[in-house]
């Protein structure tokens, strides 16, 4: 029988107050600096859930929403939606979080990892557990996803 995981059993967080050193001349986070911590961010999700390390085979969605600026608390939030064979793919969500708590939605990223060997080939990783909804509604939007990704993947140029 598979080894199967929960979804909150792989699910990361980071946390940066935005400085000077993450600012570009318009005075907003980075773009590119954001990509490098939600790659992160997804790296630690599947690793956590495949007990492998991992790479990043597609970035398939990165949509910025709107902007961070300097002194601003980024939180981005990572998690699994849906696994293959030896892949994974990780959603992350970042965050403006305000002195009061409240957080505004300012980037969704949805990446797919790839699970390694010992000798870096491509290795099997665990079920999915999904428990609520939620979590069965983003499966169901992500097996999806992987179809369109397969027959774009086909598709002759």
């Amino acid at each position: 029988m598979k080894i199967q995981k929960r979804v909150k059993d792989s699910y990361a967080e980071q946390v940066h107050v935005l400085t000077q050193a993450n600012i570009n001349g318009y005075n907003r986070l980075f773009g590119g600096q954001l990509m490098e911590w939600i790659d992160i961010v997804a790296a630690v999700v599947a690793r956590r859930h495949a007990g492998k390390n991992v790479t990043t085979a597609v970035v398939d969605t990165l949509s910025f929403q709107a902007p961070a600026y300097p002194n601003d608390t980024v939180l981005i939030c990572g998690y699994v939606t849906y696994v293959g064979r030896t892949s994974m793919e990780v959603c992350t969500k970042t965050y403006v979080e305000e002195l009061d708590g409240s957080r505004k939605l300012i980037n969704t990223a949805y990446l797919v990892m790839v699970a390694l060997d010992e000798n870096e080939r491509p290795a099997e990783v665990p079920g999915l557990i999904t428990e609520t909804d939620e979590e069965k509604e983003e499966w169901e939007a992500a097996r999806k996803r992987s179809v369109l990704r397969k027959q774009r993947r086909n598709e002759k140029f």
